[in-house]
């Protein structure tokens, strides 16, 4: 299966170039056989809104227009989209991204976890339990951004039988660390591909820092991006490859079983709550 990762500019506000621009991706994905697109957090809205009100004005309500137009661009190319979307329920603000199929809706997930920055500041986070969706292409894990910085999160959906990481994100020019370690880390420690779709350009204050990539099971980048440019960058993912998770170099003498060998009963602390001194 071909995969792909959109980096691209969002503009602050203007919702319908922003769809067009998505729309006018997947059509390019398509045409060169892709199944799979991911794009980036926030990609029909924008990020970097002042307050509450100016988000929730540019926020979209699902199901409405903006998931029309997602459901019939991947009904008519047949593929399979994962787009970030600022939602509106009620006064409230969810950071959610949205799966679509040739079908229509398969699933959503909204932020779990929230930096203090950009339009997060207002949003309410995600509650719902870490699980991958089921599709015809593969059991695809649903992450946003911030989300990767926490292993726990990668593992558990990697547990539950995650074969990829749908990963779109907006990480500014201060996290270019996640994008050149975190991301190679958390494909390999798993054992499954990794597909982040980051954005590019300069948003009132913050800048975002590109380097969209694709990472296989072995920590090796397939493609990556630069730090500027709008691209799609196209993979082949091979599901098989993120089922297996032992690495074997010698039968009988050098075996690893990541997850058989894993010891849950040493790990208690990590569910446990805990406040640290450092926290505002």
């Amino acid at each position: 299966m071909l995969a792909a990762v959109v980096q691209m500019e969002p503009q602050l506000g203007e919702i319908g170039r922003n769809l067009e621009a998505i729309v006018a991706r997947l059509e390019e994905a398509s045409a060169q056989g892709v199944k799979l697109i991911v794009l980036p957090e926030c990609a029909v809205s924008g990020y970097v809104f002042d307050s509450p009100a100016e988000a929730l004005e540019a926020a979209q309500e699902i199901p409405g227009p903006t998931l029309e137009v997602l459901e019939q661009a991947c009904a008519r190319l047949d593929v399979y989209a994962v787009c970030g979307v600022l939602v509106r329920e009620g006064e409230e603000l969810r950071n959610r991204s949205l799966l679509v199929g040739p079908g229509g809706l398969l699933a959503t997930y909204d932020k779990a976890h929230l930096p203090f920055l950009g339009v997060d500041r207002f949003v309410t986070a995600g509650t719902e339990p870490l699980v991958p969706v089921e599709t015809p292409i593969g059991r695809i894990g649903l992450e946003i951004c911030y989300d990767l910085r926490f292993p726990e999160a990668t593992r558990t959906l990697a547990l539950k039988g995650a074969d990829l990481i749908a990963h779109p994100t907006n990480w500014p020019v201060a996290a270019r660390a996640n994008a050149e370690f975190i991301t190679r880390t958390r494909a390999h420690e798993n054992l499954v591909y990794l597909l982040t779709a980051n954005r590019v350009g300069v948003e009132r204050s913050a800048e975002f820092c590109g380097w969209s990539q694709i990472v296989a099971p072995s920590g090796d980048r397939l493609v990556e991006a630069d730090a500027v440019s709008e691209v799609m960058l196209i993979a082949e993912v091979d599901i098989e490859k993120a089922r297996n998770k032992s690495i074997i170099p010698a039968s009988g003498e050098y075996e690893m079983h990541l997850f058989d060998h894993r010891r849950p009963d040493l790990y208690g602390v990590l569910v446990e709550e805990m406040t640290h001194v450092n926290q505002p």
